[in-house]
């Protein structure tokens, strides 16, 4: 029975557009990457399922990967000194965190939770450590991937905090009512 091209869901992604490959070039840190050496990363990631509200990680773990969100919702938080939840960002497909656990083994600085069921694709610091070994000219186009994500992150919060001194050290001008 031939299918009424009318009806054909014109939206439709297309089949390569699908493909774990194809959703990790378009993360930034791996944008650069050939289809060849994209295929040993996918590889080498894990996909990872959890419900809406499951923690993907919390403030003072000790970090052992990344994550990239291919489908759902991430909060990232902070707790104050109460004990309350601070918000710090909300994370949909695409968007990553979680990268400095790459460079080393240091406590989070916060915490991870989906707050709709979620898949994440996670890159961890053991798996880059054995490919390091075993292919090292792919693994070093990613972490030089990560370096420069690392870079401009670190550049942009230079520039934020640099914007808040300044706030800080301008003299306000006297309120004259």
């Amino acid at each position: 029975m031939n299918q009424n091209p009318f009806w054909q869901n014109i939206f439709r992604n297309q089949a390569g557009k699908q493909t774990l490959a194809y959703f990790l070039s378009q993360v930034p840190m791996f944008t650069k990457l050939s289809q060849r050496e994209l295929k040993f990363l996918e590889k080498i990631v894990h996909i990872r399922n959890f419900e809406a509200d499951e923690m993907v990680f919390s403030a003072g773990d000790i970090g052992s990967g990344m994550y990239i969100i291919r489908s759902g919702q991430v909060q990232i938080f902070s707790v104050d000194n109460n004990g309350k939840e601070l918000e710090q960002a909300i994370l949909e497909p695409g968007d990553f965190f979680g990268e400095v656990a790459l460079t080393g083994t240091r406590p989070r600085t916060a915490g991870a939770r989906a707050t709709t069921a979620s898949s994440l694709v996670g890159l961890f610091r053991s798996d880059i450590l054995e490919a390091t070994l075993r292919h090292p000219a792919p693994t070093a186009k990613i972490l030089f991937g990560l370096n420069r994500v690392l870079a401009d992150r670190l550049h942009q919060c230079s520039q934020q905090l640099e914007l808040l001194q300044s706030r800080i050290t301008t003299p306000q001008e006297p309120n004259h009512e």
